[in-house]
């Protein structure tokens, strides 16, 4: 079995590495990257069997769920893992919904993270049946179709931008809320009207949006 891992920086994908050949697991690490593009080009390159992914990668919060979709994309025997810092149900969802086929997260064992390999590399799902259970019901609900179309972004008022800026820069809902000087409870209702107007249901949907955007490059001047 051969495994690619993907993270935010070399010195993770290094340790991660580095703890994986420390078991003597049965599989061969081929290759690391840091950013989508590279990894895209590896997998192209190496069709590893696992594709190990760290949420968070070289261009930003999040952007390791657009590298799972640019995986499945390739319609390749790649399978993706997802590597969560966050035990957050929403991203486990966003998780297989973007193309996963298994979620494990930063503080589990190694011995886990192992096992976790292996099994989707058998074709299987990795999760707990919880989790299998918020997933099956995200599954009903269709995703947008095609987000870098809409002009949905030009509805926005003024302070809906301003939050959805911060939130594309992976602010939690408390950063946005010291930021712009609001309360939390109205940042959340700024998100859910955010939301409704683009389109989405995710704070990872939000974000992926956001940075086919440029989102971020707009304005911080308050309104």
């Amino acid at each position: 079995m051969n495994l690619l891992i993907a993270e935010a920086n070399e010195l993770n994908g290094q340790l991660v590495e580095t703890a994986l050949r420390a078991r003597r697991n049965h599989f061969s690490i081929i290759a690391r990257a840091t950013g989508v593009d590279q990894a895209i080009g590896l997998v192209k390159q190496n069709q590893p069997d696992v594709a190990l992914v760290s949420s968070e990668l070289q261009e930003g919060p999040f952007e390791g769920f657009r590298l799972l979709r640019e995986i499945r994309s390739l319609h390749l025997k790649t399978r993706g893992i997802m590597l969560l810092g966050s035990h957050d149900p929403s991203l486990v969802v966003d998780a297989f919904r973007f193309g996963a086929r298994g979620v494990i997260f930063r503080d589990e064992p190694l011995e886990t993270l192992s096992k976790c390999i292996q099994v989707v590399h058998e074709g299987q799902i990795w999760a707990s049946s919880e989790l299998l259970g918020l997933v099956m019901e995200a599954l009903g609900r269709a995703m947008p179709s095609d987000l870098r179309e809409s002009r949905a972004l030009d509805l926005l008022s003024k302070r809906e931008t301003d939050v959805v800026r911060l939130v594309a820069q992976g602010m939690t809902n408390k950063g946005v809320s010291s930021e712009l000087g609001l309360s939390e409870h109205t940042v959340r209702n700024y998100l859910f009207r955010v939301f409704d107007k683009l389109g989405v249901s995710t704070r990872v949907e939000l974000v992926l949006y956001c940075l086919q955007s440029n989102v971020q490059e707009s304005s911080d001047a308050p309104g």
